[in-house]
């Protein structure tokens, strides 16, 4: 189950991050872009059909993962239905009706082919509702989730990291619960999504487009349904409300505000909770920082009721929804401060100075990463007493794909380094982590030490070496603080938690990757020699 997990957020991984730099090239040349101006906060225009790459990464994964059962296949054949309407509006800005009609016709496919609705009530957990009542409910709340979502979708990174803070909420209760179904159909989407968000963080490079935007809420809506299911598991329905979190609080307080204001609730505007937080003087960065806290919370609430009765989930979260909605109704009337049109900020913008001018601070950090981090992996192919076929033949196949992009220009060949590298010391770390030289205590030791310096470098980098470091996003923070948590949480096994130190130590590795893909721009291609070598070593390990 944990090998079968792993490699399907791999699959959908690799195929969104080789699949990106192609869709931008196609945006481009179609014309799939995303012009700046009216509600926009981006100033240039950006290729908006990223949803795609992880759309074809994670449904890929899924069909060659998942289970082979009717829920399956309708989510798969739901998901393309929403991504082609999607990809269509990127295109030619389809009317509201030709979207609703995308949205209905996905719906009805998981309903009625797959069998997915709300088969219990609040209230009435023991009563089994009409199927006609239960389908039409369960279709409402999926065409509302799929539009919710597709709302955020406002600043660069803020529906896939909200995205990846659900599915993640989502995927640990069915972990709970033992909802294999549920795991298999979401770890996908969590690699596709991490894939995307390297590329999506401010500065975005690309956006995921309606495409995108709304088969996250559409998966992440069937997601609420199947775990919430009474026949299988013992979460309530209720449950989903703070699984989808501020998506729908959102939707809620700029639908209150513009009905209380006088307006149309489909007629777009600035209302939304991120445009506040521009207006109230945080920057784009914090903004979107501060939108990931309070969806963390809304997932923390939801895994503190998971237990607990709707005569407590219901009316704490309308109390949570009626405040949000008060608030939107009072920033609307202008009662809450616009710091940014009085030229302040919530958090001063103020570089950081330079604790220590010296070298050893600045320089020599980076230059200790570009030395040790590569000899490390060299040396490390060598330690594997045993590589499973499986992760050998994808090697090969990866290290023809690298080589290849090798040839590229200097502008394609970055692309496919860093994903070389990311993908080959994600394999080459977890054959690793099962030799046996883990059982060798001062072996494990010189290893933990290792990671633990690197670690602290990579930190001096960031720290004070501001001309060549890489800007962090929220998605980093977002990273961390998950891999940092994951093995801390109650009721996770000894298997499933050591995962987490093992995402730790990648986080570590692959920040360092950054650091001097930046550093040492011009040196791209000694970068990827280390990843074919890694790729290499351990395709030819099954050959022998």
């Amino acid at each position: 189950m944990v090998n079968a997990l792993f490699f399907s957020s791999m699959t959908a991984l690799l195929l969104c991050m080789a699949l990106i730099p192609l869709l931008r090239i196609m945006a481009e040349r179609f014309q799939i872009m995303d012009q700046p101006g009216g509600r926009k906060v981006h100033e240039h225009p950006v290729p908006r059909i990223g949803g795609l790459a992880f759309a074809v990464g994670a449904c890929a994964s899924i069909a060659w993962w998942g289970p082979k059962e009717a829920t399956t296949l309708s989510v798969l054949l739901g998901s393309v239905i929403i991504v082609g309407f999607g990809v269509w509006d990127d295109r030619v800005d389809l009317g509201y009706r030709s979207k609703l009609v995308g949205q209905l016709l996905a719906a009805f496919v998981v309903v009625w082919g797959g069998g997915i609705w709300f088969t219990t009530l609040p209230f009435l957990p023991d009563v089994e509702v009409p199927a006609w009542i239960g389908m039409s409910i369960t279709v409402v709340f999926l065409v509302g989730v799929s539009n919710a979502v597709n709302l955020t979708d406002g600043l660069d990174g803020l529906a896939g990291g909200l995205s990846f803070l659900t599915l993640t909420g989502i995927a640990y209760l069915a972990y709970l619960s033992n909802d294999s179904t549920v795991l298999l159909l979401t770890v996908p989407f969590l690699g596709g999504l991490l894939g995307f968000l390297r590329y999506n963080t401010y500065p975005a490079r690309i956006f995921m487009g309606d495409g995108g935007s709304q088969l996250l809420g559409f998966i992440m809506g069937v997601l609420a349904v199947l775990l919430t299911d009474s026949s299988r598991g013992p979460f309530s329905p209720s449950l989903a409300l703070f699984l989808l979190g501020l998506p729908f609080l959102d939707t809620l307080g700029v639908t209150g505000q513009r009905l209380a204001e006088g307006r149309s609730p489909f007629i777009g505007d600035r209302a939304h909770i991120h445009h506040k937080l521009l207006r109230f003087g945080f920057t784009h960065y914090e903004a979107v920082t501060v939108i990931y806290v309070i969806q963390a919370g809304m997932l923390g609430l939801a895994y503190v009721l998971r237990w607990e009765s709707d005569t407590l989930i219901l009316p704490l979260y309308l109390m949570i929804a009626g405040s949000v909605l008060m608030l939107f109704i009072a920033a609307g009337r202008g009662l809450l401060p616009n710091l940014t049109a009085q030229g302040r900020h919530f958090l001063p913008n103020v570089t950081m100075t330079r604790l220590m001018n010296g070298r050893w601070l600045t320089d020599l950090p980076t230059q200790f990463l570009a030395v040790t981090v590569p000899c490390f992996l060299i040396a490390l192919v060598f330690v594997p007493s045993n590589v499973p076929s499986d992760v050998g033949y994808l090697s090969i196949i990866i290290f023809g794909i690298v080589l290849l992009g090798l040839s590229f220009s200097p502008r394609v060949a970055p692309y496919f380094v860093r994903g070389g590298l990311y993908v080959g010391t994600t394999f080459l770390l977890y054959v690793c982590e099962a030799s046996r030289y883990r059982s060798m205590s001062a072996v494990a030791m010189a290893h933990n030490v290792f990671f633990v310096m690197v670690a602290v470098m990579v930190l001096l980098s960031l720290r004070f070496n501001e001309d060549n470091r890489f800007q962090t996003t929220p998605l980093d923070y977002l990273m961390v603080f998950l891999a940092v948590t994951f093995p801390l949480l109650p009721e996770v096994s000894a298997d499933i938690a050591h995962l987490g130190v093992f995402a730790a130590k990648l986080m570590v590795l692959f920040f360092s990757f950054e650091l001097l893909l930046h550093t040492f721009a011009n040196r791209v291609k000694q970068l990827g020699l280390v990843s074919l070598w890694i790729l290499f070593g351990l395709g030819i390990r099954i050959l022998l």
